[in-house]
Protein backbone atom coordinates (compact mmCIF):
# COMPACT_ATOMS: atom_id res chain seq x y z
CA UNK A 1 0.00 0.00 0.00
CA UNK A 2 1.16 3.46 -0.69
CA UNK A 3 1.87 4.85 2.71
CA UNK A 4 0.61 8.45 2.83
CA UNK A 5 -0.03 7.17 3.07
CA UNK A 6 -17.62 -2.25 -12.75
CA UNK A 7 -24.69 -1.77 -15.57
CA UNK A 8 -27.39 0.54 -15.61
CA UNK A 9 -30.12 -0.42 -18.10
CA UNK A 10 -31.90 2.90 -18.21
CA UNK A 11 -30.17 6.22 -18.64
CA UNK A 12 -31.83 9.61 -18.21
CA UNK A 13 -32.17 11.73 -21.34
CA UNK A 14 -29.23 14.02 -21.93
CA UNK A 15 -29.24 17.57 -23.20
CA UNK A 16 -27.99 18.15 -26.77
CA UNK A 17 -24.75 19.65 -25.48
CA UNK A 18 -23.97 16.49 -23.51
CA UNK A 19 -24.72 14.28 -26.52
CA UNK A 20 -22.51 16.45 -28.71
CA UNK A 21 -19.77 16.22 -26.08
CA UNK A 22 -19.98 12.44 -26.02
CA UNK A 23 -19.85 12.28 -29.83
CA UNK A 24 -16.74 14.43 -29.72
CA UNK A 25 -15.13 12.20 -27.08
CA UNK A 26 -15.92 9.10 -29.16
CA UNK A 27 -14.34 10.73 -32.18
CA UNK A 28 -11.24 11.60 -30.19
CA UNK A 29 -11.03 8.06 -28.77
CA UNK A 30 -11.39 6.54 -32.24
CA UNK A 31 -8.56 8.73 -33.48
CA UNK A 32 -6.46 7.83 -30.47
CA UNK A 33 -6.47 4.14 -31.33
CA UNK A 34 -4.71 5.09 -34.56
CA UNK A 35 -2.28 7.38 -32.88
CA UNK A 36 0.22 5.54 -30.83
CA UNK A 37 2.26 2.90 -32.58
CA UNK A 38 2.94 -0.81 -32.68
CA UNK A 39 2.63 -3.21 -29.77
CA UNK A 40 3.97 -6.72 -29.34
CA UNK A 41 3.87 -8.95 -32.37
CA UNK A 42 0.93 -10.90 -30.94
CA UNK A 43 -1.15 -7.72 -30.58
CA UNK A 44 -3.18 -5.75 -33.15
CA UNK A 45 -1.12 -3.16 -34.98
CA UNK A 46 -2.28 0.42 -34.59
CA UNK A 47 -1.61 2.96 -37.31
CA UNK A 48 0.91 5.61 -36.32
CA UNK A 49 -0.21 9.22 -36.25
CA UNK A 50 1.94 11.89 -37.92
CA UNK A 51 5.22 12.18 -36.07
CA UNK A 52 4.65 15.76 -35.03
CA UNK A 53 1.50 14.77 -33.12
CA UNK A 54 3.06 12.32 -30.71
CA UNK A 55 5.99 12.15 -28.36
CA UNK A 56 8.14 9.05 -28.47
CA UNK A 57 8.84 7.65 -25.01
CA UNK A 58 11.67 5.27 -24.20
CA UNK A 59 10.83 4.86 -20.52
CA UNK A 60 7.66 5.80 -18.62
CA UNK A 61 7.98 5.79 -14.85
CA UNK A 62 4.64 5.35 -13.08
CA UNK A 63 4.41 6.82 -9.58
CA UNK A 64 1.36 6.97 -7.35
CA UNK A 65 1.83 10.17 -5.39
CA UNK A 66 4.13 13.16 -5.35
CA UNK A 67 6.86 11.93 -2.97
CA UNK A 68 7.38 8.85 -5.16
CA UNK A 69 7.71 11.05 -8.24
CA UNK A 70 10.15 13.59 -6.86
CA UNK A 71 13.36 11.49 -6.89
CA UNK A 72 12.84 10.78 -10.59
CA UNK A 73 12.05 14.38 -11.43
CA UNK A 74 15.14 15.57 -9.59
CA UNK A 75 17.61 12.91 -10.71
CA UNK A 76 16.55 12.73 -14.37
CA UNK A 77 15.81 16.39 -14.94
CA UNK A 78 12.18 15.81 -15.88
CA UNK A 79 11.51 19.51 -16.33
CA UNK A 80 9.14 19.37 -19.32
CA UNK A 81 5.52 19.39 -18.10
CA UNK A 82 3.03 17.89 -20.56
CA UNK A 83 -0.65 18.36 -19.62
CA UNK A 84 -2.84 15.34 -20.42
CA UNK A 85 -6.66 15.45 -20.22
CA UNK A 86 -8.08 12.88 -17.84
CA UNK A 87 -5.20 12.67 -15.42
CA UNK A 88 -5.72 13.18 -11.70
CA UNK A 89 -6.73 16.71 -10.77
CA UNK A 90 -3.80 16.65 -8.35
CA UNK A 91 -1.28 15.51 -10.97
CA UNK A 92 -2.42 16.90 -14.35
CA UNK A 93 0.99 16.80 -16.06
CA UNK A 94 3.37 14.14 -17.33
CA UNK A 95 6.99 15.13 -16.72
CA UNK A 96 9.59 14.42 -19.43
CA UNK A 97 13.16 15.18 -20.41
CA UNK A 98 15.10 15.46 -23.66
CA UNK A 99 16.21 11.81 -23.40
CA UNK A 100 12.61 10.59 -23.93
CA UNK A 101 12.08 9.56 -20.33
CA UNK A 102 8.70 10.54 -18.89
CA UNK A 103 7.01 10.17 -15.51
CA UNK A 104 3.30 9.87 -14.65
CA UNK A 105 1.77 10.30 -11.20
CA UNK A 106 -1.55 8.48 -11.06
CA UNK A 107 -2.96 9.30 -7.64
CA UNK A 108 -3.29 6.62 -4.98
CA UNK A 109 -5.61 3.60 -5.04
CA UNK A 110 -6.88 1.37 -7.81
CA UNK A 111 -9.42 3.78 -9.33
CA UNK A 112 -6.89 6.56 -9.68
CA UNK A 113 -4.20 4.24 -11.02
CA UNK A 114 -6.36 2.66 -13.73
CA UNK A 115 -7.95 5.97 -14.74
CA UNK A 116 -4.71 7.91 -15.05
CA UNK A 117 -2.79 5.21 -16.90
CA UNK A 118 -5.70 4.79 -19.32
CA UNK A 119 -5.94 8.53 -19.89
CA UNK A 120 -2.29 8.67 -20.88
CA UNK A 121 -2.46 5.59 -23.13
CA UNK A 122 -5.45 6.85 -25.12
CA UNK A 123 -4.52 10.53 -25.13
CA UNK A 124 -2.89 10.33 -28.56
CA UNK A 125 -0.01 12.43 -27.25
CA UNK A 126 2.54 9.66 -26.76
CA UNK A 127 4.05 6.92 -28.93
CA UNK A 128 4.24 4.02 -26.48
CA UNK A 129 4.94 1.31 -29.05
CA UNK A 130 8.48 0.74 -27.80
CA UNK A 131 8.15 2.20 -24.33
CA UNK A 132 9.43 0.43 -21.25
CA UNK A 133 7.21 0.97 -18.21
CA UNK A 134 8.57 1.05 -14.69
CA UNK A 135 5.91 1.00 -11.98
CA UNK A 136 7.80 2.30 -8.97
CA UNK A 137 6.28 3.00 -5.58
CA UNK A 138 6.63 2.43 -1.86
CA UNK A 139 4.94 -0.33 0.12
CA UNK A 140 4.64 -2.20 3.38
CA UNK A 141 6.84 -5.26 3.74
CA UNK A 142 6.71 -8.64 5.47
CA UNK A 143 9.62 -8.71 7.96
CA UNK A 144 10.34 -12.31 6.97
CA UNK A 145 11.13 -11.11 3.45
CA UNK A 146 12.75 -7.72 3.83
CA UNK A 147 13.27 -4.63 5.90
CA UNK A 148 12.84 -0.90 5.85
CA UNK A 149 14.25 0.38 2.55
CA UNK A 150 14.29 -3.01 0.82
CA UNK A 151 13.84 -2.75 -2.94
CA UNK A 152 11.70 -5.64 -4.23
CA UNK A 153 11.23 -6.45 -7.90
CA UNK A 154 7.96 -8.37 -8.44
CA UNK A 155 7.35 -11.39 -10.63
CA UNK A 156 3.69 -11.80 -9.61
CA UNK A 157 1.09 -9.11 -8.95
CA UNK A 158 -1.84 -10.42 -6.90
CA UNK A 159 -5.11 -8.63 -6.15
CA UNK A 160 -5.99 -8.96 -2.49
CA UNK A 161 -9.45 -7.35 -2.72
CA UNK A 162 -11.27 -9.73 -5.06
CA UNK A 163 -12.64 -12.26 -2.59
CA UNK A 164 -15.57 -13.26 -0.43
CA UNK A 165 -15.25 -12.39 3.24
CA UNK A 166 -17.07 -13.28 6.44
CA UNK A 167 -16.49 -11.52 9.71
CA UNK A 168 -13.85 -13.49 11.60
CA UNK A 169 -16.22 -13.73 14.59
CA UNK A 170 -18.79 -15.60 12.49
CA UNK A 171 -16.67 -18.12 10.60
CA UNK A 172 -16.67 -21.94 10.97
CA UNK A 173 -14.47 -23.07 13.83
CA UNK A 174 -11.90 -24.74 11.57
CA UNK A 175 -11.32 -21.72 9.32
CA UNK A 176 -8.17 -19.62 9.82
CA UNK A 177 -10.02 -16.46 8.78
CA UNK A 178 -13.09 -15.31 6.87
CA UNK A 179 -11.29 -14.58 3.59
CA UNK A 180 -12.11 -17.07 0.80
CA UNK A 181 -12.05 -17.13 -2.97
CA UNK A 182 -15.15 -16.06 -4.87
CA UNK A 183 -17.29 -19.09 -5.86
CA UNK A 184 -15.35 -21.46 -3.62
CA UNK A 185 -16.46 -23.44 -0.57
CA UNK A 186 -13.79 -22.36 1.86
CA UNK A 187 -10.19 -21.42 2.60
CA UNK A 188 -7.42 -22.89 0.47
CA UNK A 189 -9.57 -23.38 -2.64
CA UNK A 190 -8.32 -21.45 -5.65
CA UNK A 191 -11.12 -19.40 -7.17
CA UNK A 192 -11.92 -19.25 -10.88
CA UNK A 193 -10.15 -16.18 -12.21
CA UNK A 194 -13.28 -14.67 -13.73
CA UNK A 195 -12.26 -11.06 -13.20
CA UNK A 196 -9.10 -11.56 -15.27
CA UNK A 197 -7.22 -9.16 -13.02
CA UNK A 198 -6.62 -11.39 -10.00
CA UNK A 199 -3.02 -12.24 -10.82
CA UNK A 200 -0.47 -11.08 -13.37
CA UNK A 201 3.07 -12.15 -14.15
CA UNK A 202 5.66 -9.80 -15.59
CA UNK A 203 8.14 -10.64 -18.34
CA UNK A 204 10.81 -12.84 -16.78
CA UNK A 205 13.58 -11.58 -19.07
CA UNK A 206 12.95 -7.98 -18.06
CA UNK A 207 12.69 -8.95 -14.40
CA UNK A 208 16.04 -10.70 -14.50
CA UNK A 209 17.62 -7.76 -16.33
CA UNK A 210 16.32 -5.35 -13.71
CA UNK A 211 17.68 -7.54 -10.92
CA UNK A 212 21.08 -7.85 -12.56
CA UNK A 213 21.40 -4.12 -13.12
CA UNK A 214 20.38 -3.19 -9.58
CA UNK A 215 21.92 -5.96 -7.48
CA UNK A 216 24.96 -3.87 -6.60
CA UNK A 217 23.02 -0.75 -5.67
CA UNK A 218 23.96 0.89 -2.40
CA UNK A 219 20.59 1.67 -0.86
CA UNK A 220 19.74 4.58 1.39
CA UNK A 221 19.25 4.09 5.12
CA UNK A 222 19.17 6.24 8.25
CA UNK A 223 19.70 6.03 11.99
CA UNK A 224 15.98 5.97 12.83
CA UNK A 225 15.37 3.02 10.50
CA UNK A 226 18.37 1.16 11.88
CA UNK A 227 17.16 1.60 15.43
CA UNK A 228 13.58 0.61 14.58
CA UNK A 229 14.47 -2.55 12.67
CA UNK A 230 16.58 -3.68 15.63
CA UNK A 231 13.27 -4.43 17.40
CA UNK A 232 12.73 -7.36 15.04
CA UNK A 233 14.56 -10.47 16.27
CA UNK A 234 15.67 -12.03 12.99
CA UNK A 235 16.96 -11.37 9.50
CA UNK A 236 16.19 -9.93 7.08
CA UNK A 237 14.03 -7.56 9.13
CA UNK A 238 16.90 -6.44 11.35
CA UNK A 239 19.48 -6.17 8.56
CA UNK A 240 20.29 -3.30 6.18
CA UNK A 241 18.16 -3.01 3.03
CA UNK A 242 19.08 -4.84 -0.17
CA UNK A 243 17.63 -5.48 -3.62
CA UNK A 244 15.51 -8.64 -3.69
CA UNK A 245 12.93 -10.45 -5.80
CA UNK A 246 9.59 -11.21 -4.18
CA UNK A 247 5.98 -10.54 -5.02
CA UNK A 248 3.42 -7.86 -4.36
CA UNK A 249 -0.24 -7.76 -3.38
CA UNK A 250 -2.59 -4.89 -4.25
CA UNK A 251 -5.59 -3.94 -2.15
CA UNK A 252 -7.38 -0.68 -1.48
CA UNK A 253 -7.67 -1.53 2.22
CA UNK A 254 -4.57 -0.52 4.17
CA UNK A 255 -4.43 -3.53 6.48
CA UNK A 256 -1.90 -4.20 9.22
CA UNK A 257 -0.87 -7.04 11.53
CA UNK A 258 0.63 -10.53 11.62
CA UNK A 259 -2.66 -12.42 11.15
CA UNK A 260 -3.66 -10.40 8.11
CA UNK A 261 -0.11 -10.78 6.85
CA UNK A 262 -0.35 -14.55 7.14
CA UNK A 263 -3.60 -14.40 5.19
CA UNK A 264 -1.94 -12.30 2.50
CA UNK A 265 0.98 -14.69 2.12
CA UNK A 266 -1.37 -17.68 1.81
CA UNK A 267 -3.50 -15.83 -0.76
CA UNK A 268 -0.48 -15.04 -2.94
CA UNK A 269 0.65 -18.68 -2.77
CA UNK A 270 -2.85 -19.87 -3.70
CA UNK A 271 -3.34 -17.59 -6.68
CA UNK A 272 0.13 -18.25 -8.07
CA UNK A 273 -0.13 -22.04 -7.69
CA UNK A 274 2.57 -21.99 -5.04
CA UNK A 275 5.06 -20.09 -7.17
CA UNK A 276 4.77 -16.60 -5.69
CA UNK A 277 6.20 -15.27 -2.46
CA UNK A 278 4.36 -12.39 -0.84
CA UNK A 279 6.51 -9.60 0.48
CA UNK A 280 5.06 -6.17 -0.31
CA UNK A 281 1.60 -4.71 0.09
CA UNK A 282 0.33 -1.70 -1.85
CA UNK A 283 -2.84 -0.26 -3.37
CA UNK A 284 -2.44 0.04 -7.15
CA UNK A 285 -0.38 -2.43 -9.15
CA UNK A 286 -3.06 -4.81 -10.47
CA UNK A 287 -5.13 -1.83 -11.60
CA UNK A 288 -2.13 -0.27 -13.31
CA UNK A 289 -1.19 -3.55 -15.00
CA UNK A 290 -4.75 -4.14 -16.23
CA UNK A 291 -4.83 -0.67 -17.82
CA UNK A 292 -1.55 -1.48 -19.53
CA UNK A 293 -2.93 -4.88 -20.58
CA UNK A 294 -5.85 -3.23 -22.35
CA UNK A 295 -3.52 -0.77 -24.04
CA UNK A 296 -1.45 -3.70 -25.25
CA UNK A 297 -4.53 -5.46 -26.62
CA UNK A 298 -5.37 -2.25 -28.48
CA UNK A 299 -1.96 -2.39 -30.14
CA UNK A 300 -0.66 0.71 -28.42
CA UNK A 301 2.08 -0.75 -26.22
CA UNK A 302 4.07 -3.89 -25.48
CA UNK A 303 3.10 -5.61 -22.21
CA UNK A 304 6.41 -7.48 -22.20
CA UNK A 305 8.09 -4.18 -21.36
CA UNK A 306 6.61 -3.67 -17.88
CA UNK A 307 8.63 -3.93 -14.66
CA UNK A 308 7.31 -3.44 -11.13
CA UNK A 309 9.43 -2.20 -8.24
CA UNK A 310 8.31 -1.57 -4.67
CA UNK A 311 10.49 -0.23 -1.88
CA UNK A 312 9.62 -0.74 1.78
CA UNK A 313 8.60 2.31 3.78
CA UNK A 314 7.20 0.32 6.71
CA UNK A 315 6.70 -3.16 8.08
CA UNK A 316 3.27 -4.72 7.55
CA UNK A 317 3.10 -6.00 11.15
CA UNK A 318 4.45 -5.08 14.59
CA UNK A 319 7.60 -6.29 16.26
CA UNK A 320 7.31 -8.59 19.32
CA UNK A 321 5.70 -6.76 22.22
CA UNK A 322 4.18 -4.03 20.07
CA UNK A 323 0.46 -3.94 19.30
CA UNK A 324 -0.74 -3.80 15.69
CA UNK A 325 -2.49 -0.53 16.52
CA UNK A 326 0.66 1.11 17.81
CA UNK A 327 2.64 -0.22 14.88
CA UNK A 328 0.13 1.23 12.43
CA UNK A 329 -0.74 4.53 14.07
CA UNK A 330 1.92 5.57 16.53
CA UNK A 331 5.26 4.34 15.24
CA UNK A 332 7.97 6.24 13.38
CA UNK A 333 10.03 3.59 11.64
CA UNK A 334 12.22 6.00 9.72
CA UNK A 335 11.65 4.04 6.52
CA UNK A 336 9.75 6.64 4.52
CA UNK A 337 12.61 8.76 3.20
CA UNK A 338 14.95 5.84 2.42
CA UNK A 339 12.16 4.04 0.58
CA UNK A 340 11.65 7.09 -1.64
CA UNK A 341 15.34 7.49 -2.36
CA UNK A 342 15.68 3.78 -3.06
CA UNK A 343 13.14 3.95 -5.85
CA UNK A 344 15.74 5.75 -7.93
CA UNK A 345 18.76 3.97 -6.48
CA UNK A 346 17.31 0.55 -7.38
CA UNK A 347 15.24 1.52 -10.43
CA UNK A 348 17.59 4.06 -11.93
CA UNK A 349 20.12 1.55 -13.27
CA UNK A 350 17.41 -0.04 -15.43
CA UNK A 351 16.15 3.30 -16.71
CA UNK A 352 19.64 4.57 -17.45
CA UNK A 353 20.71 1.38 -19.21
CA UNK A 354 17.65 1.49 -21.47
CA UNK A 355 18.30 5.10 -22.42
CA UNK A 356 22.05 4.93 -22.89
CA UNK A 357 21.91 1.62 -24.78
CA UNK A 358 18.69 2.26 -26.69
CA UNK A 359 19.96 0.50 -29.82
CA UNK A 360 20.19 -2.70 -27.75
CA UNK A 361 16.82 -2.21 -26.02
CA UNK A 362 14.51 -0.75 -28.66
CA UNK A 363 13.62 -4.07 -30.27
CA UNK A 364 13.13 -5.87 -26.94
CA UNK A 365 14.92 -6.90 -23.78
CA UNK A 366 18.54 -7.60 -24.74
CA UNK A 367 20.20 -10.90 -23.95
CA UNK A 368 22.59 -10.89 -21.00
Amino acid sequence: MSVLSEQVDARPPQPPSARRGKRLLRAIAAGTLLAAGIGASTQPVAQQAPESHVRRVKVLIISMFAPEAQPWIDQLGLTQAVPVPGLSIDYPNVHCNASDVCQLTTGMGKANAASSVSALIYSGQFDLSRTYFLVAGIAGIDPSQGTLGTAAWARYLVDSDLAWELDAREIPANWPNGFIGINTQGPGQKPPLNYRTEVFRVNEALLQKALALSKGAVLDDNATARAYRANYPSAPANQPPTVVQCDTAAGNTYWHGALLGQREAAWVKLLTDGQGTYCTTQQEDNATFEALTRGSKAGLLDLQRVAVLRTASNFDRPYPGQTPYDSLVNSNSGGFVPSLNNLYLAGGPLVNDIVTRWSAWKHGVPSP
